[in-house]
């Protein structure tokens, strides 16, 4: 019988219609094959770098599944022996230069390369190493970097490139040198990253993973001198079940407190208290900001992912920010005020654990603002994934423990609180404090169905008391560089945006358990809305056990004691520290010193064209032997670039002319080298 392929076509002897898939990998996972692949991810661009997905068509030969195009009559074949055959090769190279500690691996039972290897076959590996091994980058806070892992699939290039607009990590060298490095060799610490971790999310083996504090926390717990509590932030609930086989998006908030309070927790928590104190801080300055007719739009600061992607990229938003902390510090600062007298107990004594989906709240923690006489706010932070792993070290099963109640008071939370952890969550949260302060009534439809949604950039008119609402939602910071950049430029009018660097929000967040399906998140968020529903209080302003905080300790809304808590301030930050690279001359000998900032912002006013300018003079002047060049990448003084440092003379706004003229004069009349600062070369006073 004839196969009709006029709008189809044919896999394994099956035919398929074309209904709008992309690439023939889509088509053939419709149909139920699950053709392995490293780098194919739907929200990423196609990279084609596994050669894993490799198809037969007839008439054309082997393809990549995932760059190919279906078009009408292609007869595909998946499993021939030639195809099996350069698979299981493809992953016996991988393996011969992979660190094969798999047992002790954090990824070991979730390794992308431990499933493919199995799934192909691969008992044996018949190739030789030839690569050595190389050091762990642990300079992160967050994140741990072990190249020894690493498969080249480039999945946490694009991550980084596409969905965060960053590029701290990227392929250096070629051939069988290729490796995926931070800029200039660095540690992760030292360059762009913001800690967001979604590099280690996409990751397919243990080549990134958030940074484990499991032992830290484990000996916390041992110390029978201090007093350990713990919160739970919101997202946590509907993801850490899918750890157990629960289904994701199911709120077992009951069973985490009580494998928690086994384990050894004095007392659990609940972020969503310190998230109800977030929105009524964060919209009582919204509306005075608002009423003033200053600092609009403002930006949240719940995230701390997109906070320092302000200070790196944005510095002059930075008083668009909101002020608050985000709810983890929040909670933390409070909870170290007013816990240590109620017990009984110094400071220094108690300890507070977070437990969070996301590996930028371990750089928060430390964060020096954030700590009281060397003491910080939050001890320690352990991911979704890290709370996991503590659970089945203990030996617990899970899902037959019995649900426990979260301490009181700073374990009570309204809905509000708990749909922080979804994007458009902050968002709506604001909404129903502020309809109701607007217009003095109560408010008893708390939906704002408007703000929620699947888009990474979401804009919503929504009306208030008669006034009208500008707002924008959004997630991504690659997102978020296009709205800061419009917010810079004067080119939107926008009340209030909410900024999250995850997909999705905390619920897509790196800490949470790996699953790069796209329903999975939409589902945690529905848990997440679930639960505010299945709550009697839905608003931040209804919680007692917070009005009484302000009642007996905080004072006013805003007022002195609150702002000191609960509230924080913001820095412009360096990209890349400490970082000077010699472009021409030897630095050691007693040479004209010459430094040209390559930042950003000096980069954008024409520094690259005056370095190239500057070596081609010399080169062509033959001065090579009279000055040194060095490139450095300092942005405090972003406003007066170009900044070049001639000889220990500074000079901004300058020209290729001015540092020319610059140059001649330090060549007839050199400073001793000493005099010559090795500093950056900008205007920021630092040397």
């Amino acid at each position: 019988m004839a196969k009709n392929t006029e709008n189809s076509v044919v896999i394994d002897g099956k035919v398929v219609p074309i209904e709008g898939e992309r690439n023939l990998l889509e088509l053939i996972r419709k149909v139920g094959i699950d053709l392995p692949t490293f780098c194919y991810h739907s929200d990423l661009s196609v990279y084609g770098a596994c050669r894993l997905c490799l198809v037969e068509v007839k008439n054309r030969g082997i393809m990549g599944a995932c760059s190919t195009p279906p078009e009408p009559g292609m007869e595909i074949r998946i499993h021939t022996k030639e195809l099996r055959e350069i698979r299981k090769i493809a992953v016996e190279l991988l393996l011969a230069n992979h660190d094969q500690s798999c047992p002790t691996c954090f990824r070991n039972g979730a390794c992308k390369l431990q499933e493919i290897a199995r799934k192909l076959g691969v008992s044996q590996v018949r190739f030789k190493p030839i690569q050595e091994p190389v050091a762990v980058d642990v300079s992160s806070p967050s994140l741990v970097r072990d190249p020894n892992k690493c498969v080249l699939c480039g999945d946490c290039v694009r991550m980084c490139s596409e969905i965060q607009g960053i590029g701290a990590i990227g392929f250096a060298y070629r051939g069988h040198k290729t490796a995926v490095l931070p800029a200039f060799g660095k540690g992760l610490a030292d360059v762009e990253c913001v800690n967001c971790g979604q590099c280690s999310s996409v990751c397919p083996t243990g080549a990134l993973t958030p940074k484990s504090e499991i032992e830290d926390v484990w000996n916390l717990l041992a110390d029978p001198d201090v007093t350990v509590v713990a919160q739970i932030a919101p997202a946590v609930r509907v993801g850490i079940g899918e750890c157990f086989n629960t289904p994701a998006g199911e709120p077992i908030m009951g069973r985490v407190v009580a494998a928690m309070k086994t384990i050894g927790f004095d007392q659990v928590y609940d972020t969503t208290f310190a998230a109800d104190l977030t929105v009524i801080e964060e919209a009582e300055e919204f509306l005075a900001r608002k009423a003033r007719g200053e600092k609009l739009p403002q930006f949240t600061s719940c995230c701390p992912g997109w906070v320092q992607f302000a200070e790196q990229y944005f510095p002059e938003l930075l008083p668009n920010l909101s002020s608050c902390r985000s709810p983890q510090q929040m909670f933390g600062s409070l909870v170290k005020e007013m816990l240590p007298e109620q017990l009984g107990i110094p400071r220094k004594k108690l300890a507070i654990v977070s437990v969070m989906p996301c590996t930028a709240k371990k750089f928060e923690a430390r964060r020096p603002e954030f700590a009281k006489d060397g003491s910080p706010d939050v001890d320690y932070v352990l991911t979704t994934q890290e709370l996991a792993r503590m659970i089945e070290q203990a030996g617990l099963r899970f899902n037959d423990l019995e649900p426990q109640s979260r301490d009181m008071p700073f374990g009570f939370g309204t809905g509000a609180g708990v749909i922080f952890g979804a994007s458009g969550g902050v968002t709506e949260a604001v909404l129903r404090y502020a309809a109701e302060k607007v217009t003095g009534e109560t408010l008893y439809n708390t939906d704002f169905n408007e703000v929620r949604g699947d888009s990474g950039l979401r804009e919503v008119n929504i009306e208030v008391g008669g006034a009208t609402l500008r707002l924008a939602v959004v997630y991504g910071l690659a997102n978020a560089r296009v709205v800061a950049e419009k917010v810079k430029a004067g080119k939107c009018d926008y009340d209030l945006i909410e900024v999250m660097a995850c997909p999705g929000g905390c619920v897509g967040g790196a800490g949470q358990p790996v699953n790069l399906d796209l329903a999975v998140r939409k589902r945690r968020a529905k848990g997440l809305y679930k639960s505010d529903k299945g709550r009697q209080l839905h608003k931040a302003q209804d919680n007692i056990f917070v009005n009484q905080c302000y009642a007996k300790f905080l004072g006013d809304i805003g007022g002195h004691k609150a702002h000191e808590l609960l509230h924080t301030g913001y820095q412009s930050r360096r990209r890349i520290t400490d970082e000077t690279l010699v472009l021409l001359g030897d630095p050691k000998e007693p040479r004209i010193q010459v430094q040209v900032c390559l930042g950003t912002s000096c980069h954008l006013r024409g520094a690259q064209e005056i370095l190239n300018g500057l070596l081609a003079h010399i080169i062509d002047q033959g001065l090579e032997n009279a000055v040194v060049v060095k490139a450095s990448f300092c942005h405090e003084q972003c406003a007066s670039g170009p900044n070049v440092q001639v000889g220990g003379e500074t000079l901004s706004h300058c020209t290729l002319e001015s540092v020319l003229a610059a140059l001649d004069r330090h060549l007839q009349n050199p400073l001793p080298p000493t005099a010559q600062t090795a500093g950056c070369g900008c205007a920021c006073g630092k040397g």
